[in-house]
């Protein structure tokens, strides 16, 4: 008998309750046991689990490791998928094989490289990646002269930090003041550079912003699996256009994305995004951890969070095409449970766990959570 499979995600998107639903549901028919952990009690991920514990607030990333590792051994995890610390984790490969746990995540010298925008920019670049025009910002100054270049060239300019994930802390340039106008309707991400300038100058903590061209659409993710040997499983293209989601193998998205995850080894999943600039794609990002979206994936007849799984266990699945592409979709919030108990937030200070939510009974409130429609039929 083919003994279960444990897999524990740690303090991830609530969109994974779909990469836990696509475990489940492998066509090796493999049983698999999920393990969650949070740090919000209200996560869906903790509700999706079959065992779920609050993690401990304020850990340094040296005792989020040790933490990890514990975690590993007392639960039996096979396979750990780490998002929070993923750095500090993966400098610990062979602590957590020697407790049993694979990680399927890339190794330390991939996840460096990308942790830092400007330095995965100048990186991709050295192997001939097309990447927008870019500066760095560390003050007024700096900023001030980033803008003014780009505006120059004929582009409008925006920022983000140059260490994040998610659009956190994304916003564009206008040299429009502040009016009335940007109080109406929705809350936009249109800054006035002068405000922005101001902002910086009173500033006491210091910045570090990528400054760049606002690219255009399409954006196309591609969501890739490769191996420990650098070479990749799968690489099938996600396209967004307003509200209108695809799937693409062309190869001008396909190429430039192989040559990033096998050039650097990012083993395992990652996602690497790119935009238009002109009538061409360049870089946006790389993700050295599976996509929020990746389940979508589903709707072209293909189960790549089980695939990376079986990977990260050794089993290789081999090189993997989408039997076909899925037509175009779009994604609607959808219900999900959460756990029936109130449990206590907690506090900042020590670190400790204050709950644990092991195996507790069928949920009784829902939560919104993002879905493509019909991606789990």
């Amino acid at each position: 008998m083919v003994s279960r499979v444990r897999v524990w995600l740690n303090r991830t998107y609530a969109e994974n309750v779909f990469f836990m639903d696509q475990l489940r549901r492998n066509p090796s028919d493999r049983a698999v046991e999920i393990h969650a952990t949070h740090g919000d009690p209200d996560s869906p991920v903790l509700a999706a689990a079959d065992t779920a514990e609050l993690e401990p607030e304020g850990l340094s990333p040296a005792a989020y490791v040790e933490y990890a590792l514990t975690q590993c051994e007392r639960r039996g995890i096979d396979v750990f998928v780490p998002r929070l610390h993923q750095s500090a984790i993966v400098a610990h490969r062979a602590d957590f094989e020697a407790a049993g746990t694979a990680l399927l995540a890339p190794p330390p010298e991939a996840v460096a490289v990308f942790e830092d925008k400007v330095v995965a920019y100048q990186a991709v670049e050295s192997i001939g990646v097309p990447v927008p025009p870019w500066w760095r910002a560390r003050d007024a100054d700096e900023l001030l002269i980033a803008v003014e270049e780009l505006e120059r060239l004929g582009h409008r300019a925006c920022f983000k930090p140059a260490s994040g994930a998610g659009g956190v802390g994304f916003r564009m340039i206008t040299r429009e003041p502040f009016s009335l106008s940007q109080l109406k309707g929705f809350p936009s991400p249109e800054v006035p550079l002068d405000q922005v300038l101001e902002s910086l100058r009173r500033a006491e903590e210091p910045v570090d912003w990528l400054v760049m061209p606002r690219l255009e659409q399409p954006e196309v993710s591609v969501d890739c699996l490769t191996g420990s040997d650098n070479r990749i499983r799968l690489a099938i293209g996600r396209t967004k256009h307003g509200r209108r989601r695809g799937f693409t193998l062309h190869e001008r998205w396909l190429e430039p994305a192989r040559r990033i995850a096998e050039g650097f080894g990012l083993h395992h999943l990652s996602n690497i995004q790119f935009r238009m600039l002109g009538d061409r794609p360049v870089l946006m990002d790389v993700n050295t951890r599976p996509a929020g979206g990746l389940h979508q994936l589903s709707l072209c007849g293909v189960n790549v969070p089980w695939a990376a799984v079986r990977l990260a266990l050794g089993d290789d699945p081999g090189e993997i095409g989408p039997p076909f592409l899925g037509q175009d979709y779009t994604v609607v919030s959808a219900p999900r449970p959460l756990l029936p108990v109130t449990v206590p937030r907690q506090r900042t200070g020590p670190a400790t766990v204050t709950g644990t939510l092991d195996a507790l009974p069928a949920p009784a409130t829902t939560v919104e959570a993002r879905a493509a429609s019909g991606a789990l039929q």
